[in-house]
């Protein structure tokens, strides 16, 4: 099999390269290996014996072969050629007896009969290639040019000689970002419409626009001619421009939201799929950034590369145990003990090095390892539940909330550890809600249904509403760290704090601060009666022994600090009232 695809790849580039010379070479080779075949047939039949043997249907092979290449017409006046020739021809070559009219009369017809049927079959299987073609590089819903065309004209112009005042090929990838949307109000006729008028729109950058290609759904890619990498972000800046001015779809006004990506021809090494790959590279680099447009840099591969190994690392850390818990602890601000913790995932990779979630955790929340991921974590704090014996809350993402296996294994996982579900805290950030308000609520009351309890995480930086405050079945909020940094310089910041503290307990919510770092943050929550805190003023996240450890000397120390305040000696040292 390795043999006959490698034959096919040499055929095609010999091909390729044929198609390469011009068309007045191509042509003249033709004609020369017709009038040679016509030639050696003559020489054929003249040296065996003339036209009374079999051999003059050689002469039929020029014949075939000219309907192939020139139709109809090739094949008829290839077929007339090789008769006359024929007729020339003595019947037998060794008694010089000629040929009669009538013999080589219906010789001639024989040829011309079966050129024309040969050259009308390739004329028809032809059009029949020409209309598969057409089919092949055009977008079915708007008959623009798709990927297939895209990928042939641009491995011609790659293979055309450099003229130095067109400038080099440059490919501009834009993509309808809130397709989706449009789609959903108004259908896949808008959506179609839409790509359309964006393509009517793109086409007044011509001539240095050479070609616009729909290659999915939300995507076009432009194919220019320019100069260098500022003449073609000065082109990617006209494009978003003009994708973005108000259009009219199906009678409705929209302004659409284009994020855009471009790769530029650097050498000979450049293949279509090397550019094509790369402004996609930089097109998802944009949307990553948040950013309209980015163009295409080196780093940007090698950060995917490393990417996808990472992805590979992962699957293979979580069968061979390398992940594991750390707990960071919350304290009771109203007396200090300890209420809690927050189980945080760790990465001790095969080097003993330890990874902190940052460094892979928004990769894997793109991909569907989140589920097992999040499953391990939830099954590693459900087991600590155990041995602690207060509340440990985990991390959800918005994968994890609209996966219905993962929530029934989460009631399994509590079942099966024998503790009580209130001591499970699902923490799920403000955006989450934001993708699919209906489906992230029903979750959360299959959640609470469990007698999980459910907070809401980084409180205040998302999109807080207090409409869907009202309605999720929630139990706790927790304050961002940014609103606690600083807040002991800055009065607004504290009011703010105090705001959003209200705001939970209006709401029956237990409301928890992160990221205190300071005694004078920890006294100022405590008066503005916040029920939790956490954060490196206490410790750090601790591994499972560490922090159990640190657990029992803080319960010693608050003990000891009771006792003390407890002692009737202590009232003869107090000063009086």
């Amino acid at each position: 099999m390795g043999g006959v695809a490698k034959d096919i790849l040499s055929w095609q580039e010999l091909r390729s390269q044929w198609q390469a010379f011009p068309g007045i070479v191509r042509h003249g080779g033709r004609v020369l290996v017709l009038a040679l075949l016509l030639g050696l047939g003559m020489l054929i039949v003249y040296a065996t014996g003339g036209t009374r043997f079999a051999y003059p249907y050689l002469m039929l092979i020029p014949v075939l072969l000219a309907g192939v290449w020139y139709l109809l017409f090739g094949a008829l006046a290839t077929a007339l050629v090789a008769g006359l020739l024929m007729a020339a021809m003595p019947l037998t070559v060794a008694t010089g007896e000629a040929q009669t009219t009538l013999n080589w009369l219906v010789r001639l017809g024989l040829y011309l009969l079966i050129g024309g049927f040969a050259g009308a079959l390739f004329s028809q299987l032809r059009k029949i290639h020409l209309a598969s073609e057409h089919a092949a590089r055009t977008d079915l819903s708007t008959r623009l040019p798709n990927e297939v065309a895209l990928e042939d004209d641009l491995s011609r112009h790659l293979n055309e000689p450099p003229i130095p005042s067109s400038g080099d090929i440059g490919l501009i990838l834009v993509r309808v970002d809130d397709m989706n949307d449009i789609l959903e109000a108004l259908g896949a006729d808008a959506s179609r419409a839409l790509i359309l008028a964006l393509h009517a729109r793109f086409a007044g950058l011509a001539p240095a626009l050479v070609g616009c290609y729909r290659v999915s759904g939300a995507e076009l890619m432009l194919l220019f001619r320019c100069e260098d990498v500022a003449d073609l972000e000065r082109r990617a800046s006209q494009v978003i421009e003009l994708g973005e001015e108000n259009l009219e779809v199906l009678g409705v006004p929209l302004r659409v939201q284009l994020i855009a990506g471009s790769s530029l021809q650097q050498g000979d090494g450049d293949t279509p799929e090397s550019l094509i790959r790369e402004a996609r590279t930089a097109l998802l680099a944009a949307s990553e950034k948040h950013r309209p447009y980015c163009h295409y840099q080196p780093a940007l591969a090698r950060r995917n590369v490393q990417n996808i190994k990472l992805i590979a690392r992962v699957r293979e850390g979580l069968q061979h145990g390398e992940f594991e818990l750390h707990y960071q602890p919350k304290l009771r601000l109203s007396d200090g003990s300890v209420c809690g913790c927050e189980g945080l995932i760790r990465w001790r990779d095969r080097h003993g090095s330890l990874l902190a979630p940052g460094m892979f955790m928004p990769k894997v929340e793109t991909t569907t390892l989140i589920a097992p991921v999040t499953r391990f974590v939830v099954s590693e704090a459900c087991r600590f539940i155990t041995r602690f014996e207060k509340r440990v809350s985990v991390n959800f993402s918005v994968r994890n909330l609209m996966d219905e296996r993962l929530l029934v294994e989460v009631g399994r996982l509590i079942e099966q550890a024998g503790i009580a579900p209130s001591l499970l805290e699902i923490e799920i950030t403000e955006s989450a809600f934001m993708h699919d308000l209906v489906s992230a609520s029903k979750a959360l009351e299959r959640l609470r249904g469990l007698g999980v309890q459910v907070s809401i995480d980084d409180f205040g930086t998302g999109f807080a509403s207090f409409e869907y405050l009202r309605h999720l079945p929630i139990t706790g909020l927790k304050v961002d760290r940014a609103f606690i940094r600083g807040m002991e310089q800055d009065p607004r910041a504290q009011k703010l704090v105090a705001c959003l503290i209200d705001v939970g307990h209006a709401l029956g919510l237990e409301v928890t601060a992160e990221g205190v770092e300071t005694d004078r943050q920890h006294g100022i929550l405590r008066g503005l009666q916040c029920d939790q805190a956490q954060g490196y003023l206490y410790t750090r996240a601790l591994p499972a022994v560490e922090l159990l450890a640190w657990h029992r000397h803080h319960a010693q120390l608050e003990a000891s600090r009771d006792a003390w305040w407890a002692d009737p000696c202590i009232d003869s040292l107090l000063p009086p009232r």
